[in-house]
C-alpha cells in the first residue's frame, strides 16, 4: 500500500476538523448563543462519554455540581417538549431551533409543554438523589440531535479538539 502525500492528509484533516472547532451547534439551522444551565458555572463532577453503540453502557450527557433548589435555566431559547417523570426522576426536556434538543434532571420544573423559553430564562429547580454525585446535588444535562447524543460542553465552545493519531496502514 502506498503512504498517502502529506497535502492530501492534511486537506483530509482540514476537512473532518474545521466542523468540530465550533462545536455541533455550529449546523447552519442552529441558533447560536448556548449557556451553561447553572450560575455561576458550575464544577463538572462527571464528563460525557457516548457509548460505541447505542445499547452499550455509557454516559450521555454531563454531570454538573449544584445545590438542592438551585435555578436551572434554560441552555437557549425553544419550547418545552416534556416536563415529568422518567423512571421516578423529574426531567425537562426542551427542543431548540436546528433540530437539538436539551435535558435536565432531577429538575423540579417551573414549566409546562409547549411553552416557549428564552435563553437563561429559569425552567426550575435542581432536586437532590442524582445517583452518583460527589456534591450536595448534581444536574445531569443532555442534548442530542435526533437519536444521536452529543456533548452539551460542546455547544459552549471553546472545547479543546483531540485528534486521534492516524494507524499505519
Amino acid at each position: 500500500m502506498r503512504p498517502i502525500p502529506a497535502s492530501i492528509l492534511s486537506a483530509l484533516l482540514i476537512m473532518f476538523t474545521l466542523p468540530t472547532l465550533t462545536g455541533p451547534a455550529a449546523a447552519p439551522a442552529a441558533p447560536a448563543g448556548y449557556r451553561w444551565p447553572l450560575e455561576p458555572r458550575p464544577a463538572v463532577t462527571r464528563g460525557f462519554d457516548k457509548p460505541d453503540h447505542d445499547w452499550l453502557p455509557g454516559h450521555r450527557g454531563v454531570d454538573l455540581s449544584s445545590a438542592p433548589g438551585q435555578p436551572v435555566r434554560a441552555a437557549a431559547a425553544g419550547v418545552v417538549v416534556f416536563a415529568g417523570t422518567v423512571a421516578g426522576k423529574p426531567v425537562v426536556s426542551i427542543d431548540h431551533p436546528g433540530g437539538l434538543r436539551t435535558t435536565y434532571e432531577p429538575v423540579r420544573a417551573d414549566v409546562t409543554a409547549g411553552r416557549r423559553v428564552a435563553r437563561g430564562e429559569p425552567i426550575g429547580a435542581v432536586e437532590a438523589g442524582h445517583p452518583g454525585c460527589p456534591a450536595a446535588a448534581c444536574l445531569h444535562w443532555g442534548v442530542r440531535r435526533g437519536r444521536e447524543y452529543l456533548d452539551p460542553l460542546a455547544l459552549l465552545g471553546g472545547r479543546p479538539i483531540r485528534l486521534k493519531p492516524v494507524a499505519p496502514g
